[in-house]
């Protein structure tokens, strides 16, 4: 896969027996929550400079002294980006990484050796259901990208439905080893979208993220943000039905290689299907 990690503590925690052995200790204790205390104190703010310099990420001199903590660095607002105008172009809900799965017809899709149920995923069987045969798409976001992210289109957003959960990293090597998707944290809704139909948007959580953030259930608009992630990396899946929408040609072939391919928020990826579903 195209990708820029993964990290050396990850690798190791999840790529080597000693380490998945360590992780469940840190589970088990919750040990993460240390790391949660640090990013959140006074003391995490040193860091925000390296973690900057590492991923490139331009900050002024009086940008970094505007953040008191690691976490409100992570939690920083940005100028809003362009979102694609035209109505029946799909985009891009956030910065990250994304991958392409079809939902089979027996309700479920595989990722990295991991076969995952829609119903094991939302905890809905009546729901899954509908998603058969239907187009899962998965945005993995890293520590380094923008942890806000907005509505794919305009409509109106369903309940809120929050799952407790394990914190796994969402790096591929996690994935070759656990599925994250069904043991992580995560709120899923239903967006009845203008030009897509009703789509499953999820939000998982991840290794030392502790919070998803959403609005409660209305009114949504394109481009409009929709919530944001507390700490560190994190996914986001979206579950079209069938004939609803389709990947744009370039992306669809090399996510059909199994690659991930870099998208940023509000960006055109795919296109509503003219014979979708009434």
């Amino acid at each position: 896969m195209q990708t820029p990690e993964n990290d050396g503590a990850v690798r190791f925690l999840y790529g080597t027996a000693l380490g998945r052995g360590l992780l469940k200790i840190v589970q088990r204790l919750h040990l993460d929550r240390l790391a949660v205390w640090y990013l959140r104190s006074r003391w995490s703010r040193p860091y925000i400079a390296k973690f900057a310099r590492k991923n490139s990420i331009p900050l002024t001199k009086a940008e970094l002294q505007s953040f008191p903590t690691y976490r409100d660095f992570f939690l920083r607002e940005r100028a809003p980006r362009p979102v694609d105008p035209a109505p029946d172009h799909l985009v891009s809900p956030c910065d990250g990484w994304l991958s392409a799965f079809p939902v089979t017809d027996g309700c479920s899709f595989a990722i990295k050796g991991s076969r995952y149920r829609v119903a094991d995923l939302l905890q809905d069987d009546a729901l899954a259901k509908r998603y058969r045969d239907g187009l899962c798409l998965v945005f993995r976001l890293c520590a380094y990208d923008y942890h806000h992210y907005s509505y794919i289109d305009g409509g109106r957003q369903g309940q809120n439905h929050y799952i407790e959960g394990q914190l796994h990293s969402v790096q591929p090597i996690a994935s070759e080893h656990y599925p994250i998707f069904t043991l992580n944290r995560r709120s899923w809704c239903v967006l009845d979208t203008d030009h897509f139909g009703p789509v499953v948007q999820t939000e998982i959580g991840a290794l030392v993220v502790g919070g998803i953030v959403n609005r409660p259930e209305g009114p949504m608009a394109r481009g409009q943000e929709k919530g944001y992630f507390d700490l560190c990396g994190s996914t986001i899946t979206l579950l079209f039905e069938k004939g609803q929408a389709a990947l744009l040609p370039e992306l669809a072939e090399r996510t059909a290689e199994g690659r991930e391919v870099r998208v940023e928020q509000g960006q055109w990826i795919g296109t509503a299907l003219e014979n979708r579903q009434a």
